[in-house]
């Protein structure tokens, strides 16, 4: 029967197998032609000539049968509409290929085949207004210009991160600590949708896997594997952004971070970053300039628009309310929050998010006194 498999059949059942890590498989393949049906018809005494496979791993590779459903594993698959890319096909994504450890296949819901440039935007489950903030309006505009946006799925800025790059119809992944038929936390589960319909959902994880504290480290090996950079916005410094972090300086990925208030737990990871090195990010232009990004070199893909237009000149469209604001800045004023509400008679929570959105357009700009003006 292995010699009837197809590679990403071995490969996925390679996957599955228990008690086996990407490091041993990925020197299993090296060992024995990078062919993955080679290594499952293989003697026990051939596994075990590979360091760091001893007999209970040569006898789960050698008795595969006996630990993994291929039928039933690949039902659920066409169930879910979900395929298993590999290596060697054109869809994996070319960075990945080129850490030390890569997963040796990855389920994937959603047709997104990493063809564009992506940047990770990561942080605390536990965050601030402030940070859900900066991290939507990053991941908007790194979307807008072309980026594929690449996070944990995760509450705070992980959704944040997603929800940015899907408002100004960018490209987002999502790549998940658990089996790609759990939806964690299950409050995201449209979040999920949506990314599964415009860009895609990724595991290396088999059906019915529950995250643990051994998955979510190799998820996050993915996330930065897979980017250019890395941008982390809030993080405690024990945070599990920090291991991302710490994967990207490993994978020689350009790692940046956002500072915060010196008060607040979520601004201290960050803070440790920027000691050690990370590109202090105040603005996106920060990230383009240290990635070469329109500096004497042309992107590697142009912006989701595509016509060239200055987005400083080109006219936004905006909301009935949205052109309610922008006109109360006519003749240059400079405007609090708290005189715009009195003169659009717009509560507190409706007037944020929409001069967050008038600053995406490109229509205000926030002083740093709080105050606004007109571009």
């Amino acid at each position: 029967m292995t010699d009837e498999l197809t590679l990403t059949q071995a490969r996925l059942i390679l996957n599955a197998l228990p008690e086996i890590g990407p490091i041993t498989l990925n020197r299993l393949l090296e060992d024995l032609g990078d062919d993955p049906r080679e290594v499952l018809c293989a003697s026990p005494q051939k596994l075990e000539s590979t360091r760091g496979v001893g007999p209970k791993i040569s006898a789960t590779v050698h008795g595969w049968r006996s630990h993994f459903d291929l039928p039933r594993e690949e039902a659920r698959m066409a169930d879910a509409h979900t395929d298993f890319i590999i290596p060697e096909d054109g869809i994996y994504p070319p960075l990945l290929r080129e850490i030390s450890d890569p997963p040796i296949g990855l389920y994937r819901k959603g047709d997104y085949d990493f063809s564009l440039p992506s940047i990770a935007i990561v942080g605390s489950r536990r965050t601030t207004l402030y940070g859900q903030a900066i991290a939507k309006k990053f991941a908007a505009e790194l979307a807008r210009l072309g980026f594929c946006i690449v996070s944990g799925l995760a509450q705070g800025i992980d959704t944040a991160a997603h929800e940015g790059a899907l408002s100004v119809g960018g490209k987002t992944v999502a790549v998940l600590g658990n089996g790609i038929d759990i939806v964690y936390p299950p409050q995201n589960l449209d979040l999920y949708r949506q990314i599964e319909a415009t860009g895609a959902i990724i595991s290396e994880f088999p059906f019915g896997r529950r995250a643990d504290r051994q998955t979510f480290p190799m998820r996050n090996r993915v996330i930065s594997g897979i980017c250019d950079a890395v941008l982390v916005v809030e993080s405690a410094v024990s945070g599990g952004s920090m291991i991302t972090a710490r994967f990207a300086g490993e994978q020689n990925r350009l790692l940046c971070a956002i500072p915060g208030r010196i008060d607040q737990a979520t601004s201290g990871g960050c803070h440790q970053l920027i000691r050690d090195g990370a590109v202090l990010a105040t603005s996106v232009e920060d990230i383009l300039s240290e990635l070469d990004y329109g500096h004497g070199q042309q992107p590697r893909f142009p912006p989701l628009d595509g016509n060239g237009e200055d987005e400083k000149t080109a006219t936004p469209a905006l909301t009935e309310q949205e052109a309610q604001i922008l006109a109360c800045f006519a003749g240059g004023a400079i405007l609090t929050p708290d005189t715009l509400a009195a003169q659009t008679g717009l509560s507190a929570s409706a007037l944020a998010p929409a001069l967050m959105m008038l600053e995406l357009k490109h229509c205000l700009t926030r002083r740093l006194d709080g105050s606004w003006e007109s571009r």
